[in-house]
């Protein structure tokens, strides 16, 4: 088979899944979707659609704006400067809030995260995962500690919701668990400190990262944290009551904005890669264990228990056959979110394929995460990928990289403990 054709084979890259991933994705195409009341409109749909938004995807079964700047007008690439030369507006309502509150509260938390729930102090945020029995990673979700006994887990893509309250059902936990009308908007880029003072005040300075902070936007309770999806300066403003007060918050936010040209865009996807973070059910999902990963800092094994802890020792123990790698790879410029899984080659064999991958401003090329055996990781392997045909009609170059491309401001604990993410 010429390694310039597509992969018909949907299991050719197990990867010791139970379930392989197929190559021959969905693809994008003209075919009509039907999206009726099954798919939810967040508190901020109507602003984002006024804002420009064209263009979406689901997630958490909520509409999530994945594009605003025309691409005649340059796209993604054009949402990038704003994000890294002013600052940006998200609407990230999809991160829907599980509140775990009650007198067992971290208990119940500690349970079913691999980090200790002991090293996360009332006011701050922490990122956690969460894993099946398998070792499986379930959701990775940034957790928030409000107080001793009220926790709010920020989802990635996955019901983690529903799970929650299905623990809690079999347990003997005194905890409630359930979805509470708080919807949060990501404040991102260089400008965002100069935009969250006027909105605020200079206390806002003194919120360290991954801490939070409960104030008030023009009489509307919010609570504030120093995090976000781009490895930029930035911040994320919590909106309780959102359904009610969602147009108040955002055009407060979109006034003061004006003079440090704040722009609303979807999340950065370019700059999350650059930053070395990762996507729940584009990089990693329910088959993939925190060792695969870079996320084997996650797991606490002094906690007495957790869920997966037996499974994710035995891994531990056993070691694993594939990871995820970073890759830099030829072709021309992927300013498009990649509708199907790029093959990776090496001598002449398909050995893996690419997760996320974008073109890259910073590093000057196109970079991603390529799902790998653990012999062709070593950083400086040379392989080859089969982009889209728009990108690229022959095979590109490729070469495995120590992520993250792109260094962040913050380096957090898991970059500071590896000296690397993958």
């Amino acid at each position: 088979m010429s390694p310039n054709k597509r992969i018909v084979s949907s299991n050719q890259v197990s990867c010791e899944r139970r379930v392989p991933v197929n190559l021959r994705n969905s693809g994008d195409h003209d075919a009509k979707m039907l999206i009726s009341q099954r798919i939810r409109k967040s508190p901020f749909h109507h602003l984002s659609q006024e804002a420009g938004a064209w263009c979406y995807t689901i997630y958490n079964r909520i509409y999530h704006p994945r594009a605003y700047i025309p691409k005649e007008e340059g796209g993604l690439l054009k949402e990038y400067e704003y994000l890294t030369e002013h600052v940006s507006m998200w609407n990230v309502a999809v991160e829907r809030q599980i509140q775990v509150i009650g007198s067992d509260a971290a208990k119940f938390v500690d349970l079913v995260i691999t980090r200790s729930v002991d090293k996360i102090s009332p006011r701050t945020a922490r990122y956690v995962i969460l894993c099946n029995q398998y070792g499986g990673i379930l959701n990775d979700p940034v957790l928030l500690r409000l107080s001793d006994d009220e926790f709010w887990f920020s989802l990635s893509d996955s019901d983690i919701g529903i799970y929650l309250q299905g623990i809690q059902a079999v347990t003997d936990y005194d905890v409630d668990v359930n979805e509470i009308d708080v919807c949060p908007v990501q404040i991102q880029g260089p400008k965002s400190i100069d935009l969250m003072v006027k909105l605020f005040d200079d206390s806002v300075k003194n919120i360290p990262y991954y801490g939070l902070m409960e104030t008030d936007l023009n009489g509307l309770k919010v609570i504030l944290s120093q995090t976000g999806f781009s490895a930029e300066k930035g911040y994320e403003i919590f909106l309780y009551d959102a359904t009610i007060h969602a147009d108040e918050m955002w055009n407060a936010v979109l006034e003061a904005g004006e003079e440090f040209n704040l722009r609303v865009i979807a999340p950065g996807h370019i700059r999350r890669i650059e930053a070395g973070i990762l996507s729940w059910g584009q990089d990693i999902d329910v088959e993939t264990n925190p060792y695969q990963c870079g996320l084997a800092w996650q797991v606490d094994f002094s906690k007495e228990n957790f869920i997966g802890k037996d499974a994710l020792q035995d891994i531990a123990d056993k070691g694993i056959t594939h990871k995820l790698a970073g890759i830099k790879m030829g072709g021309k410029p992927i300013d498009w979110y990649p509708a199907d899984f790029y093959h990776v080659f090496h001598d002449n064999n398909v050995v893996g394929y690419v997760t996320s991958g974008f073109y890259s401003p910073a590093m000057g090329c196109n970079i991603g995460y390529a799902m790998l055996p653990v012999e062709l990781t070593e950083l400086g392997t040379q392989l080859q990928v089969k982009l889209d045909d728009q990108y690229a009609k022959e095979l590109v170059w490729a070469e495995t990289v120590s992520t993250p491309f792109k260094k962040p401001e913050a380096p957090g604990t898991g970059l500071s403990t590896m000296g690397s993410k993958l």
